[in-house]
């Protein structure tokens, strides 16, 4: 099964939570957007609808902070369920409203309660939050899983094998940053090598890699790095908030002229992108679309998982 298609880049939505926020919704300090989905349910359906609106080909469910030891941080441990219900819920009336045909795609990542890195909980813990997590999404009915911000080769294996274990397609996202050296790195984590996270994950069979949660600037730089190290589709949807506050729309559907000649078959944005940025990048794919063609080669990857 594919959920990439052979005529188009796939335009994926923008920010949940930073988009939450934005319209008035106070994020837990723990949990981050999670309990969102019971709180601010039509708030929610409204973000998706209108990301889809503006011409987004998948929505992300609300989940990226949904694993159970991250809730349990919150309190919220018993609502685990419900709250990945709503979330998925809520993608799905957005697109019945839209009667498009869209994809919907589970949210997971290896994000600690509070941002505390300290707060994970033990490996066979944590490696049961992701798999029941996993499989949360996979029994309501998600197309495929995003595995967002993998950063490092221990937390974001554990989310891949659980990933890999339901039989729905994975989106595998990395996030980077450059060092004061130049080099790539982990977004949070600076002393883990980019290529190293990339070596560690990809064997895990990933339907596309994305560059996502990852500064505009550094967007290209990383693609280049996943591209000499990976030859299945890649993917780019960077954050776009900054110390001098986010990229305009123009902005990002210039700088995503760059990446698309680099060959990237999903684009959207993360943290800070709107359905405005959206729109600026549904125009973008159908100028190009419409200028040229979009007659891009499937690749896949023949790496397996390593032990």
């Amino acid at each position: 099964m594919t959920t990439l298609r052979p005529d188009r880049c796939l335009l994926i939505d923008g920010g949940t939570g930073s988009e939450l926020r934005r319209r008035g919704v106070r994020l837990d300090p723990i949990a981050w957007s999670g309990p969102a989905a019971l709180a601010h349910f039509d708030t929610l359906v409204a973000i998706h609808a209108d990301y889809i609106a503006a011409g987004a080909d998948v929505v992300t469910t609300n989940t990226f902070a949904t694993t159970r030891f991250v809730l349990e941080a919150a309190g919220l441990g018993a609502e685990l369920a419900a709250i990945v219900r709503a979330s998925v819920e809520a993608a799905k009336r957005a697109r019945e409203q839209s009667g498009r045909d869209i994809l919907i795609a589970g949210s997971i990542s290896c994000f600690p309660p509070g941002f505390d890195v300290a707060r994970y909980p033990p490996p066979d813990e944590e490696r049961a939050a992701y798999a029941e997590l996993a499989s949360l999404l996979a029994a309501l009915g998600v197309d495929l899983l995003v595995l967002e911000m993998m950063e490092d080769d221990a937390h974001a294996r554990r989310a891949c094998e659980a990933a890999g274990a339901v039989g729905l397609p994975f989106w595998l996202g990395l996030s980077a940053r450059r060092r004061a050296d130049g080099t790539l790195a982990a977004y949070d984590f600076p002393e883990t090598p980019l290529d190293g996270v990339l070596d560690a994950l990809a064997g895990f069979g990933p339907e596309v890699v994305n560059v996502m949660h990852t500064p505009p600037d550094d967007v290209a730089p990383a693609l280049a790095a996943v591209r000499t190290r990976w030859s299945g589709p890649i993917g780019a949807y960077p954050e776009i908030e900054g110390p001098g506050g986010a990229l305009e729309p123009a902005e990002l559907a210039a700088r995503a002229e760059e990446w698309l000649r680099a060959g990237v078959r999903v684009l959207g944005g993360c943290c800070g992108t709107e359905p405005r940025h959206v729109r600026a990048l549904r125009a973008l794919l159908d100028r190009q679309s419409t200028s040229s063609g979009f007659q891009p080669k499937l690749q896949s990857s023949a790496k397996k998982p390593t032990a």
